[in-house]
């Protein structure tokens, strides 16, 4: 699969609930800050160690700022060989907004 599929996030949380990856491309002080639970930190030194050592055939969700940043990074997560990539509409902005008790510090 050379695409990806932008997503709200209560398909996020759907996906999230059956075992998704998420992936947090912000930087790190704002991962740091606040991020959805269970998100990996995604950045250009840990990337092909998680490309090695991801499960490709599990959905992952790819996260950003503000929904935009991630469609980039989901598409060229898709193009490695991931099956079935997400970007998360809004970002993590809307993704605090609408999901508060899903976040962690």
């Amino acid at each position: 699969m050379d695409e990806f599929k932008c997503i709200s996030g209560h398909e996020a949380l759907a996906l999230m609930e059956q075992g998704a990856t998420i992936a947090d491309i912000r930087d790190p002080d704002s991962f740091a800050q606040n991020h959805i639970t269970n998100a990996v930190q995604l950045n250009n030194e840990n990337l092909q160690d998680f490309i090695r050592d991801s499960d490709m055939d599990k959905p992952l969700i790819v996260c950003c700022y503000h929904g935009f940043s991630s469609q980039n990074a989901a598409a060229q997560l898709a193009h490695v060989g991931f099956d079935a990539v997400y970007s998360l509409n809004g970002g993590f902005e809307a993704w605090q907004a609408e999901h508060p008790d899903k976040c962690s510090r």
